[in-house]
Formats: structure tokens, C-alpha cells, sequence
């Protein structure tokens, strides 16, 4: 009678057993979250469980995103090095037109390299500089373009595919979909641009006996948007991704975030002067330093009339104002170190200062190298991308300082 009994007991204990892992189950079904679904408890009838829905987007989807736009200011930092080489290398005109899908392919046969290379020979480029160029010559150049072009396509893909799954998914707030949607605007009026940009070198000018070069005044436009997308995409991310930092607010923090902001600006305005020491190739008229050939300020400083086009159109004023950013961005980022030193900061907020201190000299010890060695290519490019990595450390610095709305 006994073993009868003890039977019974364990067939209810496990069909108990049974019934309680699908109850558990069933509860933690609960927790899938739904798109738009707002957060709210569920009591089960046993009184001992409860759910709660998550809703989106949340810390969780943030961070996605956040992920998301850094690795897309990857690709932009990528496609402005590519850009500096294509410059540094003179083969930006290789190209001569310019397709959205058909040109993604390049020539493949003998005879389609052969039309190529006879498109390209129609114009100023090949007449005045290239003219005993061979088609091996050419093809290293055309690739070198057409890299740069297919990164630039890879770019645009890489915002916009993910901006329609993560709108679908619901994962951003009303504010961030007006700003992916102004990114995404933005790379595609950069496209754009970069014709722009190219046509002005492409165009026959019988009054100039100058070497055909792109407009430095367009070539400055097109820089300046790529690290305008550039900021923008690092910035939303970095805020997306990282935790803000608690502060007790003083007024010795205001000014540091006010001290922050300008020099921020500073790099800004640096980098993108470097636009037009590229463009009129006034990096090869005084290849000393720190004076520039035996003077501080060189006789031709203001030699064009009006004076103002000087700043723009006058190599060696393009030069002399690259030296006085480049020095005062420098000054005011060891200001900025000296500063931060005097108040207590998190840990995070230390070393992005730190590396950003790092950097600065780095840089300048880049640039005045560029300079006295005549501008060679790996150097020069090292030089360009450093601009972009200390620009990078700038806004983590200013990610980092953020005040946060309460």
C-alpha cells in the first residue's frame, strides 16, 4: 500500500513541476519587448510574479544606434584619408564624368581602358602636366579615383540601410529621426559636391598658364562638409553611447566647457584651412620654419589686391594663417590641459583631455615635418588624418564635459 501511495506523490509533484515551468515560461514571454509598447507590471493571479514590457527605444536601443553612427564617422574618416591621398597622388581628374551606377564598374578589356585613357586625354590635365603619361600610369590614377568613389558610395549605404531598419525596429525618438534623416541628407549633397568639386578642375581656362588644380575654394567646401557629417555622426554616438558623467556643477566647470567649446572650434577652423594649403599646394612655397624663409612675415604676405583675397587665393598668406591656427590650436589645448589639472574630473574626462594634449603635438610635429621635407605623400597624408584624430579627440572631450538636462 505504501508504494502505490509514494507513486501518486511523485506523479502530482511532477505534473506540479510541469505546470510551473510553463507558467515560467509564459511569464517570461512577457519580457519581449514591442515596438512603442510603454512600460507597465503585470500581475499573475498566484500574486508572486510579475512582468514588466520594455519599451522602445530604451538605454538598450540607444546604444545600438550609438554604435551605429560611430562606425559610420569610421567610414567618413575613412573616405577623407582616401580623399587626401587621391589629392596628394593627382588623381582627382582622372575621371573625366561621372555616374551614380554605371561607373561602378570599372574598364575591364583592352579596348575599354583604351577609351578611358582617350576621355581623359581631352583634357587640361593630361595637355599641360600628363602628356607622355602611359596607360599604366593612367590606371594607377583612375583606380586611386575610383576607390575613392566606391567609398564614397559604401558611406551612403552604410547610412541609409540601417536608417530604415532602425526607424521600422522603432528605435528612434522623434529628435533622432530628424537628425538621421538630416545625416543622410548630408551625405548625399556631399556626393554631390565632390563633382562639383572635380568639374572645377576639368574646365578649360586659356587665360590661366597655372597647372590645372580644382577650385581650393570648392575643395574647402567639400572638406568642410565630410567633417561636418563627420562631427555630427561622431557626436550623436558618442552621446548615445556613453554614460554622462556626474558633476558637481561650478563655475570653474562652466568655464572649462566654455574653454572646451572654443577650442574645439579652433581645431575646426585649422583643419579646414588645411583645405587650402592643399588646394593651391602652399605647403611647397616656404619649406622652412619656424621663420618663413629668412622673415616672420614674408614680403609677399599681401600681394594680391584687395587684400582680402590674399587669405584665400595667395599661397603664401594660406600658409602663414595654417602656421597661426595650427600654433593657437596648440596653445589653447595645453591651456586647456594646464586648466582641467586644477579641478577634480572623472576619469574618463582626464584622459580624453590627455589624449587630445598628446595629439596636438603630435600633429604639429607632423605638420613642421611635412613642411621642411617638401611634402612627400606617406607624410603628408599622416598629416591630414592626424587633423582628423585630433579633431575626434576634441569632440570626446566635449561628449565627455556634457551637461546632461536634468
Amino acid at each position: 500500500m505504501l508504494l502505490p501511495s509514494l507513486r501518486l506523490v511523485a506523479s502530482c509533484g511532477c505534473r506540479h513541476v510541469v505546470r510551473g515551468s510553463q507558467i515560467q515560461r509564459t511569464h517570461l514571454r512577457q519580457w519581449i519587448p514591442r515596438r512603442g509598447q510603454t512600460t507597465s507590471t503585470l500581475a499573475v493571479e498566484t500574486g508572486t510574479v510579475q512582468t514588466v514590457a520594455v519599451s522602445v527605444p530604451n538605454a538598450a536601443t540607444n546604444r545600438i544606434v550609438g554604435k551605429w553612427l560611430v562606425g559610420c564617422s569610421g567610414l567618413v574618416l575613412g573616405a577623407v584619408v582616401l580623399g587626401g591621398v587621391t589629392r596628394l597622388t593627382e588623381s582627382g581628374l582622372s575621371m573625366v564624368d561621372w555616374h551614380l551606377v554605371k561607373e561602378m564598374k570599372p574598364p575591364q578589356s583592352q579596348a575599354e581602358w583604351e577609351a578611358e585613357f582617350a576621355k581623359y586625354q581631352q583634357f587640361p590635365e593630361f595637355k599641360i602636366m600628363n602628356h607622355d603619361m602611359t596607360l599604366t600610369e593612367f590606371k594607377f590614377i583612375f583606380y586611386m579615383e575610383w576607390g575613392h568613389r566606391m567609398w564614397g558610395r559604401l558611406v551612403g549605404l552604410a547610412y541609409i540601410l540601417p536608417t530604415v531598419y532602425f526607424w521600422k525596429k522603432g528605435y528612434f525618438t522623434r529628435s533622432m529621426k530628424g537628425r538621421v534623416v538630416g545625416l543622410c541628407g548630408f551625405v548625399f549633397f556631399q556626393g554631390l559636391l565632390g563633382w562639383y568639386m572635380v568639374k572645377s578642375g576639368l574646365e578649360e581656362k586659356p587665360e590661366s598658364h597655372d597647372i590645372p588644380r580644382v577650385s581650393q575654394y570648392r575643395l574647402a567646401s567639400h572638406l568642410g562638409s565630410a567633417l561636418l557629417l563627420y562631427c555630427a555622426s561622431l557626436w550623436t554616438g558618442l552621446t548615445l553611447m556613453l554614460t554622462p558623467n556626474k558633476f558637481v556643477e561650478t563655475q570653474g566647470l562652466t568655464k572649462l566647457r566654455r574653454f572646451a567649446k572654443g577650442t574645439g572650434g579652433l581645431v575646426f577652423a585649422t583643419a579646414l584651412s588645411g583645405a587650402f594649403v592643399a588646394g593651391l599646394d602652399a605647403g611647397l612655397v616656404y619649406n622652412s620654419f619656424p621663420k618663413m624663409g629668412e622673415r616672420w612675415i614674408p614680403d609677399d604676405l599681401l600681394a594680391f589686391s584687395p587684400a582680402l583675397k590674399n587669405v584665400f587665393e595667395n599661397p603664401t598668406t594660406v600658409q602663414f594663417d595654417h602656421r597661426i591656427l595650427a600654433i593657437s590650436s596648440l596653445a589653447a589645448i595645453t591651456g586647456l590641459y594646464m586648466y582641467s589639472r586644477t579641478l577634480r574630473l572623472p576619469r574618463r574626462a582626464k584622459i580624453a583631455i590627455g589624449c587630445l594634449t598628446a595629439m596636438a603635438y603630435t600633429q604639429v610635429a607632423l605638420g613642421v615635418s611635412t613642411l621642411l621635407l617638401y611634402v612627400p605623400t606617406p607624410l603628408a597624408a599622416t598629416h591630414q588624418s592626424g587633423s582628423v584624430a585630433l579633431l575626434t579627440f576634441a569632440i570626446w572631450v566635449l561628449a565627455e564635459l556634457r551637461k546632461v538636462a536634468k
